[in-house]
């Protein structure tokens, strides 16, 4: 009766610890899978960004690349002829090189610390990180926001349409004088552009 008793406490003994054990490897396997899944980011850190162009056409260009490593030459030729507006044959080195330096300095080093990229500065190439996903749907937000200029250059030509048309029908409104208001309008249009383009990617570096 003793060793029976004895047996069964050992073998109750040996199923508990076959099952803690059991019990604390798959709490380790959890563990595991919880710390390769890529954490949330904050929805301010998403916009941060995005608010700039540059990042947004970095993502744009890697999604198209099909989750290839790109090379940061070419990244950079092709957002140059974007901001650009031509081909990347027709690129300057200035053009290419304003570029690189922007990317490599700042906008892929605050992407790779987000886990949004992964880039390699020694190599110089870069893929999407584990944290790309959590973008996708924010990706096209802001760009109308960024980009009212297209709508102030129609309305002065509008504008300016309007007035030239009031100017032949009304003999107090020079034609010579609505063409250079016309003209000086869109000059100021244009510098005032260019200077917000400026310090919407001088405060995105930061």
């Amino acid at each position: 009766m003793s060793a029976t008793r004895d047996e069964s406490t050992q073998t109750e003994g040996g199923s508990v610890g076959d099952t803690n054990e059991m019990t604390e490897s798959a709490q380790q396997e959890g563990d595991e899978v919880a710390a390769d899944e890529p954490a949330a980011l904050p929805v301010d850190r998403v916009f941060e960004l995005l608010k700039n162009q540059r990042r947004r056409e970095v993502l744009r260009y890697l999604e198209a690349a099909d989750d290839e490593t790109v090379s940061l030459s070419d990244l950079a030729e092709h957002i140059a002829a974007i901001e650009n507006d031509t081909t990347v044959q027709a690129i300057s080195s200035s053009e290419r090189k304003r570029v690189y330096v922007g990317l490599y300095q700042c906008h892929l080093p605050k992407m790779d610390d987000m886990n949004v990229v992964a880039f390699d500065q020694n190599r110089g190439t870069i893929s999407l990180g584990p944290n790309a996903d959590q973008l996708e749907e924010f990706l096209d937000i802001g760009d109308d926001e960024n980009r009212p200029w297209p709508r102030y250059y129609a309305g002065l030509a509008a504008g300016g349409t309007a007035l030239y048309g009031l100017a032949l029908i009304v003999p107090a409104v020079s034609v010579g004088v609505v063409v250079p208001v016309v003209l000086v309008a869109f000059a100021c249009c244009a510098i005032a552009n260019e200077y917000a383009d400026r310090q919407t990617d001088e405060q995105s570096t930061v």
